[in-house]
């Protein structure tokens, strides 16, 4: 052990905190926390048996100790938990959110939207879930838009803006799906009395809501107000057939949360349960994957704050699988033996076995895919007489009109699958005039001579979008390179679907229909597509400018500012003198409009 590092051992205080594990090369590699920070620290260079092989390496890795004292155990957690969230240190449990499930959003502003929403933003609106089920998901926000009256436009409704009158009432108010609050129809505290029950259903506190609906309703009854009543009559029976599909478990259940947890050597899942008065009202799966010897107690703790922090949970009764290892003082934890709370705790345990068998059922099919894609890539090896099996294919074509705006394109395909990031374009710099040989020269020139001086990998195969002509160009530039005898080349002629190679006169006797001929079109396919919507691009771009400097006296400066501001030439030669000269000044502007005259 070095001397700095046992110095620093010497020092370090007994108190709470966070201690960061810090190499070499100045990174950060572990973030822990600890009750009484010498001890803990003291432990990872024991000479003691029990210590891990993986443990061992991570010591030896350590070049020195930084730690953070705090007052409580609870704020050790806490900082480590957004520590590690920052740093993402090497040999600290890395987790992975199970899904992105989308949530119902109520934004902080005057008259709120209801919508859905997989972003959380911190910026004073509510989120509720979130939502495993898009179907429930969808069907409670359709009946809370429908029975509550909530508007959908995304209009700034603010106070000053409706006494304006800046907005007309939309088709929703016609069929009676919306108040109308835009033009003063619905007054805010109406308006803020359904938000209201609308948070109460979503908080699963829907029986309140139904029981408060079902007094309004005798009361409008009492006074002859039949429409009224109706109208909440009907809200009665859409709330009561929304509970009807919710999960109940038993109404004496209120406010609780559940987590149960499965784990192997690798890996933990932490399923959670939110319920509230009797209801599951949400649902959450987070996977962990370990890097030292962490328990399921401690795995469950971090959870435990993970999840409460994400939705902003309030309960005070934490139902668990394991106890863990850190337990806040404010909270009750439980791991019930039998009843309602048992079945919870084993639905919850059902859930995170059933992530993990579909995780580990993906990892076999990506597995079996990717068997049958070199299978694939083999078959294509023998079909064309290659000298590799084609993992990196590089695919060329060029597009232009009559010799305008030649440019060309490259996709790359690994393993049979595209590589999106990796795809190219080329402008053809060069070549003057429709001549797709040279055109071919100059992108295989620029391709591979920037490969070979980076020394980055050369693809295995490369096919060219064309006859023996465009072929043969471009095998003689990587012969020029230097390379034909590391890549195979092939073209692959646009009517027939034949397949060359460089030198041969007759094409490849290979079938068309087979999977070899078909992987080899899909590629050239791709790069056809990639290379139209590139040239389609710059012909419309090249058609703009070569209008508007057609002007005398309008430069290049003007010419974007006025492209920025009107979009199209079109608005520009319809648009009036002064919203031009906004843009240009008063000279310019009427150089413009007389040009369009």
């Amino acid at each position: 052990m070095i001397a700095e590092i046992k110095s620093q051992l010497a020092i370090i205080p007994s108190n709470p905190g966070i201690y960061k594990f810090i190499d070499a090369n100045e990174r950060i590699i572990y973030i822990g926390k600890a009750k009484n920070l010498k001890k803990r620290v003291l432990s990872y260079f024991s000479s003691k048996a029990g210590v891990s092989g993986r443990i061992k390496i991570m010591v030896n890795q350590i070049a020195r100790i930084e730690y953070i004292v705090v007052e409580t155990e609870s704020e050790a957690l806490l900082l480590e938990n957004s520590l590690i969230k920052k740093v993402q240190p090497k040999y600290n449990v890395r987790l992975k959110d199970g899904k992105t499930y989308p949530f119902i959003a109520i934004r902080n502003e005057n008259f709120p939207r209801v919508f859905s929403t997989r972003t959380l933003i911190r910026d004073g609106s509510e989120y509720f879930g979130p939502f495993v089920s898009g179907l429930n998901k969808n069907y409670l926000l359709d009946m809370l838009q429908k029975n509550f009256f909530i508007r959908t436009c995304n209009f700034n409704l603010s106070s000053e803006n409706i006494l304006k009158g800046k907005f007309r009432l939309c088709l929703r108010f016609h069929i009676n799906l919306c108040k109308g609050p835009c033009e003063k129809k619905q007054n805010k505290i109406e308006y803020d009395e359904n938000i209201f029950h609308v948070k109460e259903i979503l908080k699963g506190k829907t029986n309140s809501v139904i029981t408060y609906f079902r007094k309004e309703m005798k009361k409008a009854s009492e006074i002859l107000d039949f429409e009224k009543a109706n109208e909440l009559k009907n809200i009665i029976h859409a709330l009561e057939n929304y509970q009807s599909k919710s999960i109940v478990v038993n109404p004496k259940i209120n406010n609780v949360d559940v987590y149960s947890i499965f784990s192997t050597e690798k890996v933990s899942i932490v399923n959670y349960l939110g319920v509230s008065n009797g209801a599951i009202i949400q649902v959450d799966t987070i996977e962990y994957h370990k890097k030292l010897q962490e328990t399921d107690e401690e795995i469950i703790s971090n959870a435990i704050l993970e999840l409460r922090n994400k939705f902003s949970r309030t309960s005070k009764t934490m139902i668990v699988s394991k106890m863990p290892a850190y337990q806040e003082p404010n909270l009750k934890y439980e791991i019930p033996q039998s009843g309602d709370k048992k079945k919870l705790l084993e639905l919850s345990y059902k859930n995170a076995l059933m992530y993990y068998r579909e995780i580990e059922s993906k990892k076999i099919l990506q597995q079996n895919k990717s068997q049958q894609n070199f299978s694939l890539l083999l078959q294509v090896k023998k079909d064309l007489d290659l000298k590799n099996v084609p993992r990196m294919i590089e695919c060329f074509d060029n597009s232009n009109i009559q010799g305008s705006f030649p440019v060309a394109a490259m996709t790359v395909f690994k393993d049979g699958k595209p590589l999106k990031s990796a795809y190219r374009h080329y402008n053809i710099k060069t070549v003057v005039g429709p001549d797709d040989f040279a055109s071919m020269e100059e992108v295989i020139s620029r391709r591979y001579k920037r490969l070979i001086d980076e020394n980055l990998p050369l693809p295995n195969l490369i096919v060219i979008d064309g006859g023996k002509g465009q072929l043969n160009a471009a095998y003689e530039v990587i012969e020029n390179l230097g390379i034909a005898d590391k890549i195979d080349i092939i073209g692959i002629a646009k009517k027939l679907e034949e397949i060359f190679k460089p030198g041969d006169s007759f094409p490849l006797g290979i079938s068309k229909k087979s999977p070899s001929n078909k992987l080899i079109q899909q590629i050239r396919n791709e790069a056809h597509r990639f290379g139209i919507t590139h040239h389609r691009t710059r012909r419309i771009r090249g058609s703009l400018v070569t209008e508007l400097n057609n002007i005398n006296g309008i430069g290049p400066e003007s010419i974007k500012k006025l492209l920025s501001k009107f979009k199209s030439v079109k608005k520009i030669s319809t648009a009036s003198f002064d919203e031009i000269a906004e843009v240009t000044g008063n000279y310019r502007a009427k150089l413009i409009k007389d040009y369009f005259i």
